[in-house]
């Protein structure tokens, strides 16, 4: 089975949601959040801030029981969230000279308010090597949603501003569960988001975006790949995977193979499939 570009099914974001934690212990983490009141967060250095701060852990929770009851989702809703989050980073892309990823991270961190952690998380990164472009991604709690916002330098004053979005409202078929990114290549900015991989199986949903610096392109889409890891190395992107499951005892693989794309500077390739061993044999 390689990974080929293709068209991906609404199918896909239901059959990978099969994998994750069981439904009640979701809501039930979600509902002790909202029983609570607003869940406590990190000082932060001003009144409002720390207004803020309350205020989108309010809206977090409740996007993440609504996922997680089945309820509808409000895309206005979310966008009230992450809106939060935007005024944080363009304040601090636009501060100084050069942004310091680092101190942005610490600032976004106080807004995570589970305690434990358990699947929430926000973190900016650069995504070229002239800092020019840089990406936040969002994982709003456990079983999503999740989200990426990508943020470039534009206008007469070249400040950094919102430019485009990755979620389940601008791309149909954005499995948003448990996200993360991967920097592929420079100076076009391409990029891999992975989705998934929470359940004992790591059943991973993988996409290839490229980003111009006004809008992103959707370049390749996986099919929902069991066992996966991934790596980014110097010859191309490589992912590996269950090909051949064994239907009988799901839990196990009769094939695994690897895959190596490549940005050769105008498309996304496959430029290498093999088999490889199964862990175990």
């Amino acid at each position: 089975m390689r990974c080929e570009s293709r068209s991906v099914s609404l199918t896909r974001s239901q059959a990978l949601r099969a994998y994750i934690l069981p439904l009640f212990v979701l809501a039930a983490l979600c509902a002790a959040r909202l029983a609570a009141g607003v869940p406590a967060v990190k000082p932060l250095t001003s009144s409002t801030e720390n207004k803020r701060a309350e205020e989108f852990s309010r809206l977090a929770a409740q996007l993440t029981l609504n996922r997680q009851r089945g309820a509808e989702e409000s895309e206005k809703q979310q966008e009230q969230a992450l809106g939060m989050l935007d005024a944080v980073v363009l304040d601090g892309l636009n501060a100084g000279s050069r942004p310091n990823p680092a101190l942005l991270n610490e600032q976004l961190a106080e807004f995570v308010s589970q305690a434990p952690l358990v699947g929430e998380n926000y973190r900016i990164l650069p995504l070229d090597s002239g800092s020019t472009v840089y990406a936040l991604v969002a994982n709003l709690g456990v079983g999503g949603p999740s989200a990426v916002r990508l943020y470039s330098r534009r206008g007469a004053a070249a400040r950094y501003q919102l430019a485009a979005r990755i979620d389940r409202y601008t791309q149909k078929d954005f499995f948003d569960e448990y996200l993360d990114l991967v920097p592929v290549a420079t100076p076009a900015v391409v990029f891999v988001t992975v989705s998934g991989r929470t359940d004992e199986l790591q059943t991973g949903s993988f996409n290839a975006w490229q980003f111009d610096r006004e809008k992103v392109r959707l370049l390749w889409a996986s099919d929902l790949l069991a066992l996966s890891s991934y790596e980014n190395r110097p010859d191309g992107f490589s992912l590996s995977f269950c090909a051949e499951p064994d239907e009988e005892k799901p839990r196990e693989c009769r094939k695994m193979s690897q895959d190596r794309y490549q940005w050769d500077g105008a498309a996304w390739k496959l430029v290498e499939h093999k088999a490889i061993p199964v862990a175990g044999h």
